[in-house]
């Protein structure tokens, strides 16, 4: 059975993009979503075995939405990802409970080294 990810990322081509990547490792994505109150919400109904989160969104920012979906579930596997490498952003996700930080734009071996770390198994 393939591994379930949500994407959550304002800009679509990232989306995209991401998703693409991930088809070719054989994840599947079960939702996407544009904001990070759209990505808890989606978190809650689909219960994705990942979140793959963008940290600068519009309504509700990714480090907020990481906060909600690991105070509703504390096992929950979130990777940030974010055009900025801005430490201090970078270390305030790990804080909060991500699993890893992933650069944009989206390298495959990025990716699939982010997502061993949730996953061993791939």
């Amino acid at each position: 059975m393939p591994r379930s990810v949500l994407i959550v990322d304002d800009v679509k081509y990232m989306r995209d993009r991401l998703r693409e990547i991930l088809s070719e490792l054989g994840v599947q994505v079960v939702g996407e979503a544009e904001n990070g109150a759209i990505g808890v919400e989606l978190y809650q109904t689909l219960h994705p075995d990942a979140v793959f989160m963008d940290i600068a969104m519009p309504e509700m920012n990714g480090l907020e939405a990481l906060e909600r979906i690991k105070q509703a579930d504390p096992m929950a596997k979130t990777l940030v990802c974010s055009a900025s490498g801005n430490k201090e952003v970078v270390m305030e996700a790990i804080r909060l409970g991500a699993a890893d930080f992933i650069a944009k734009p989206f390298q495959p071996d990025r990716v699939l080294q982010g997502l061993r770390r949730v996953f061993p198994e791939l």
